[in-house]
């Protein structure tokens, strides 16, 4: 995997695919395609045995402090996987390029403490070579998406939502950044009709609330307007991988 700058329980009761560039294909000859989260690899040669599975709070210490993360929350959309014989970019909205998996917004609750990778949905995908997978990290917008800030009121204007203790005391960090990711696929997933496919997006929750030199930084310092919320919003940002991942143990397949 290579990143170009720039399962958990979904909030949604019904995902499915519209990427017009499967518009012709019927039920029998489309790929089952699984999005998945992770934020621990499972132990090497070890099948992941909790696919689906939301687990316990993680810890993270730098010898002094103690961060533990209870919940985090993810607002994700324009999930795309780009074609690998494709020249423009998704955004372009050419109808061969890519195959929209999910529009969104949709909130994904990232599994946690447990390791290998958790179901987030799964679409139906038009066989091809993909190449890349484009998707917005989004801050929800009561004006523009009314009806999922009415079911997530407490994610208006958020993109992330974290919650834990910070030494002992509560905490709530909301991240309020729009940011497209987009992550090569090196080798190009390859979608046939005769096997299903697996796409993890790997998040290093220990990178997300540490300074440069890797002490814990207070999560409250890093909401809106304080110390700390551009150092905390590029960590999220760089501690993202996408890869394929058949075995759901949290690891590129490929062992880029």
């Amino acid at each position: 995997m290579s990143r170009f700058p720039s399962g958990p329980v979904l909030s949604v009761a019904m995902l499915a695919l519209v990427g017009s560039g499967c518009g012709e294909a019927g039920p029998s000859t489309l790929n089952q395609l699984s999005f998945n989260l992770a934020t621990r690899p499972a132990p090497v040669a070890v099948k992941a045995a909790s696919f689906g599975i939301i687990g316990s709070p993680e810890t993270f210490t730098d010898g002094t402090n103690t961060l533990v993360i209870s919940k985090v929350e993810l607002v994700l959309r324009e999930i795309e996987l780009h074609r690998a014989d494709a020249v423009t970019e998704c955004a372009t909205g050419m109808a061969d390029d890519c195959e929209e998996l999910e529009l969104g917004p949709l909130l994904l609750d990232v599994p946690l403490g447990t390791p290998g990778a958790a179901r987030g949905f799964s679409v139906q995908l038009a066989p091809g070579s993909y190449d890349r997978v484009e998707f917005e990290i989004h801050k929800a917008s009561p004006s523009d998406d009314a009806a999922f800030v009415q079911a997530h009121p407490e994610l208006s204007d958020a993109s992330v939502r974290v919650t834990g203790t910070y030494n002992g005391s509560a905490f709530t960090y909301i991240g309020r950044f729009d940011v497209e990711m987009k992550f090569a696929l090196n080798p190009p997933l390859v979608a046939s009709e005769a096997a299903a496919s697996d796409l993890t997006l790997f998040a290093d929750l220990d990178r997300w609330f540490r300074d440069q030199g890797g002490a814990l930084l207070d999560p409250g310092t890093a909401n809106s307007g304080q110390s700390n919320e551009g150092v905390v919003e590029q960590n999220i940002k760089s501690s993202l991988e996408a890869f394929e991942d058949h075995d759901h143990d949290g690891r590129d397949d490929h062992g880029v």
